[in-house]
């Protein structure tokens, strides 16, 4: 087998390292020096001899940006069309197909990264460096400290922080991948789809681990009555006490997971996500699928804390992490363009319909939960689009379509932060007249009316 077509040449500007990149969503791209002696037909063949002799993987990159285009989309539109919002349970929607893209694309680029490492334990410790910069950002952003729109004070009280995010999750699974690719890898010779799973099948065997201890604990941890409190009124100090009857074991509603049981457990009530996604279900919400009032026989259950990225559903990300990092295996280890396409669109179609046909079967899509079938469609899902953008912007070049979609996707972190994180609303809100409520955003409407 020939010597790999591209080349690690040199940093990221914004942070790399030669054994690997930064963990956060901008800078997971790569300067690659293409070999020169592989040429690509202009019409687009899928038989080229090498890939693309671009400078750097932008189909990576546009892929990226598409999904920061659609977590813009849902985050602007989502309160105006709550069909594209987060599904409040069971099901999908737009929204929920933006973590696992995200989570997808950094095990790809890792794969990518970690290619040629001349040190393990230095590459180790950045890894372990750069999880913590990306863990205690997401504590920061996430964490309660920024208040909201609507409340101009900021800080947070430590015995009520939120621990669990968005970005916490993305760097614990960004941990685990990298330090499976560091150490989990033998030296086998690449030249089918089989040697490439026997090349990796430590890694494969870690994400069966994470699997079968996600789907173990699932549905066979008893769950048993529990109770919590919530402020009795407006402006109240005291608080009434609101108890759940589970007492069993294997169920997947928002009562009586045992997801949250083992969050309430390890992290405590106090530090959940206190607006849970299942508030607007029906049971919860007279305007469902948004939110709103409580019916009049709500269940008890509708406004306990419950936290969409827990301990138990983040091993179903971290295994979704690895079929990206598969994924980046094969552009290191096939050079053809028709092989790695065929390799990547087949497995990933597998997985939707292995993931359609466990909903049918009961194993319900949930994004709260991280459900086995959830995992399946999303990440098949993502493979399928990212087949097919590799196939328009680096087999055939269409790249002026996508220069806009290249440049969110290389400042995705900044973009993520700005957008989803209120950081643009709450410096507009540090100005105002005379008193915090008249700032620029209350006279368009925007937080305290």
């Amino acid at each position: 087998m020939g010597p790999c077509p591209y080349q690690l040449i040199s940093q990221d500007l914004r942070g790399g390292d030669g054994n690997g990149l930064r963990p956060d969503l901008p800078d997971f791209s790569l300067r690659i020096e293409p070999d020169t002696r592989g040429s690509t037909d202009p019409d687009c063949p899928l038989k080229s001899a090498a890939p693309s002799s671009r400078p750097r993987l932008v189909s990576l990159d546009v892929f990226r940006g598409i999904t920061v285009a659609l977590m813009i989309l849902v985050e602007v539109g989502g309160g105006i069309f709550p069909s594209i919002n987060h599904s409040p349970w069971n099901g999908l929607t737009l929204a929920d197909l933006v973590m696992p893209f995200f989570l997808f694309i950094v095990g790809l680029s890792l794969g990518l990264a970690y290619k040629n490492l001349s040190n393990r334990m230095d590459a180790t410790r950045k890894a372990i460096h750069r999880t913590l910069k990306l863990l205690i950002i997401g504590i920061f952003l996430q964490g309660g400290y920024f208040h909201g729109l609507n409340n101009l004070t900021y800080g947070v009280d430590i015995t009520q922080i939120r621990w669990t995010g968005v970005l916490q999750r993305i760097a614990i699974a960004y941990f685990v991948a990298a330090i499976s690719e560091i150490w989990l890898k033998n030296d086998c010779k690449v030249d089918s789809g089989l040697s490439l799973l026997k090349r990796y099948q430590y890694q494969w065997a870690m994400a069966f681990v994470l699997i079968s201890v996600y789907l173990s604990l699932l549905y066979g941890l008893y769950v048993p009555d529990w109770e919590y409190q919530i402020p009795a009124g407006m402006g109240s100090s005291d608080s009434k006490i609101l108890s759940v009857k589970c007492g069993v074991r294997g169920d997947t509603g928002p009562a009586c997971n045992a997801a949250g049981m083992v969050d309430r457990a390890v992290l405590g009530i106090q530090h959940l996500y206190r607006r849970p996604i299942y508030a607007r279900t029906e049971e919860c919400s007279i305007n469902s699928p948004d939110y709103g009032p409580l019916p009049i026989d709500a269940p008890s259950w509708c406004q306990a804390p419950f936290d969409p990225e827990g301990l138990l559903s983040s091993l179903m990300a971290i295994a979704t992490c690895f079929v990206g990092l598969h994924f980046g295996h094969i552009i290191i280890h096939f050079k053809d363009h028709k092989a790695r396409i065929l390799q990547w669109t087949i497995p990933s179609c597998c997985l939707l319909l292995l993931g359609v046909a466990c909903d049918f079967l009961g194993v319900h899509i949930n994004k709260v939960l991280y459900s086995f079938s959830y995992t399946c469609v999303t990440v098949g899902t993502a493979g399928v689009i990212f087949a097919g953008v590799y196939m328009m912007v680096d087999v055939c070049g269409c790249i002026h379509l996508t220069s806009l979609l290249e440049w969110m996707g290389m400042n995705a972190l900044a973009i993520y932060v700005l957008v989803s994180c209120n950081i643009i609303p709450i410096l507009l809100q540090g100005v105002y007249w005379r008193r915090p409520e008249n700032n620029i955003l209350s006279m368009m409407g925007i937080g305290h009316k």
